[in-house]
């Protein structure tokens, strides 16, 4: 790599990430049904009807993985918990046993000196609260602010920080709009309800902690530059569309209590009535601002209802997701964030990292100079921003295992480590070793 922890200030936080029902197997240490199980059972949605049952058996294997995590030389591990381990039915009796696996999870970051970045919800709702309309029912509020109590009070006294929602634009649009992910709805007035739920959750977790004592509370947004497919007034509408609801309707409600123009002209009639009485909760103040990380789309008008738009393919190299590497969105997006919303609130990048179809080669070496020359070229943007006065505290890198990649089963590798999935075998990969070797070898003086 180009870049080391010489290249940062000093109290610069390194750290890789992870979630829970991608790594750890659901199908251990009596974990409640997930919408995810429900979702890959259903022929069509995921690739070969994968699941995360087995996962990476990150549950038995976690001493092995945060042992990787320190050789490493990382700071930090973020991590999710899953609510229906925790609460198999989202709500009533506690699983003793996944309470304690996150106990002892916890202390062995602590052990090892990795600094613990938790985040209560990374896509995997209880089938049980999912019946009971999940993200589109106002009550999940409640629900949520429940299972927040259950786990912090638990964890809290331990925790680095914690995020209560990981990118809830995947939560609420792309899974109840586009029908992507879990639970695969295509439904705006769904959709609507459940982009104003998530928020209205992730505040009433935030007053949960708050009220426990808790500092280092935040909020993890995945974004995604969004320019022009061609030098037009439609297509420049297209684009701003597509920010306002990928990028600017949470960040909005998180940071400023209100919903942008754009957005609200095509999502108000649909929104649960009373909403504006909620924006309190929804933007109390934050202690950081997280950051998720990985590409651009190019948005051309199409002729349909609302939102009237459709991406473009670029023309820069892409991932095995087929997704553009656009480092300078990283660089425009700390800027932006830092100049619209946070101030001079720690911005922390929370998910980087590319998908690449990685095997062994003839020695078992597993050698993804891509991967390297994608962090090395991030990196260099996040230097960028803190060189204009942007206060970037960190850096994760997404994953430090191939692991479940949601509808697409198996097949997509975002991993440091590889991992084979018939034996569950760690083999470190060249990116690891590479940045290794610049998070160890400290500044010569």
């Amino acid at each position: 790599m180009q870049l080391s922890r010489k290249d940062f200030p000093d109290d610069f936080i390194f750290g890789t990430a992870t979630s829970s029902y991608q790594i750890e197997g659901h199908g251990f240490g009596g974990a409640g049904r997930t919408h995810w199980d429900d979702f890959a059972d259903t022929p069509g949605n995921v690739v070969r009807a994968e699941n995360g049952a087995t996962a990476c058996d990150h549950y038995h294997r976690y001493e092995e993985d945060l042992d990787l995590v320190k050789a490493a030389g990382f700071d930090a591990y973020r991590f999710s918990i899953s609510w229906a381990r925790v609460l198999p039915e989202g709500r009533g009796t506690v699983n003793a046993e996944g309470l304690d696996f996150y106990d002892r999870l916890t202390d062995a970051m602590l052990e090892r000196g990795l600094k613990p970045f938790a985040t209560l919800y990374h896509w995997e709702l209880p089938s049980a609260l999912a019946d009971m309309g999940g993200w589109r029912n106002r009550d999940i509020a409640a629900w949520f602010g429940d299972y927040t109590e259950t786990v912090m009070r638990r964890l809290g006294d331990r925790m680095e920080t914690v995020a209560p929602i990981n990118e809830p634009w995947c939560v609420a649009w792309l899974s109840h709009f586009l029908g992507g992910q879990a639970p695969g709805l295509r439904d705006i007035r769904a959709a609507s309800r459940a982009m104003h739920h998530v928020l209205l959750a992730h505040g009433r977790a935030t007053e949960v902690m708050r009220g426990l004592g808790m500092s280092g509370l935040g909020c993890v947004f995945n974004l995604e530059w969004a320019e022009p497919a061609e030098d037009t007034p439609e297509a420049q509408l297209a684009a701003a569309r597509y920010d306002g609801l990928y990028n600017r309707w949470f960040m909005g409600g998180a940071f400023k209590g209100e919903y942008p123009d754009i957005v609200l002209e095509g999502l108000e009639p649909h929104l649960p009535k009373g909403w504006q009485d909620d924006m309190g909760l929804i933007s109390q103040p934050l202690d950081w601002c997280g950051i998720n990380y990985y590409t651009r789309s190019n948005m051309a008008p199409a002729d349909t209802p609302w939102p009237a738009h459709k991406p473009v393919p670029g023309i820069l190299p892409k991932t095995f997701m087929d997704w553009e590497i656009y480092p300078e969105g990283l660089y425009r997006f700390l800027t932006r964030t830092a100049e619209e919303y946070t101030g001079d609130l720690p911005i922390y990048v929370t998910e980087n990292g590319m998908a690449a179809l990685d095997e062994p080669g003839p020695d078992g070496a597993i050698e993804d100079d891509h991967r390297i020359a994608y962090f090395d070229a991030h990196l260099a943007q996040v230097n960028r921003a803190i060189a204009g006065g942007v206060p970037v505290k960190g850096y994760f890198a997404w994953s430090l295992l191939d692991n479940y990649e949601w509808s697409f089963g198996y097949d997509k590798r975002f991993g440091l480590v590889h991992v084979d999935l018939e034996t569950l075998a760690r083999t470190p990969k060249a990116s690891y070793h590479a940045m290794t070797r610049a998070l160890t070898k400290h500044a010569e003086v």
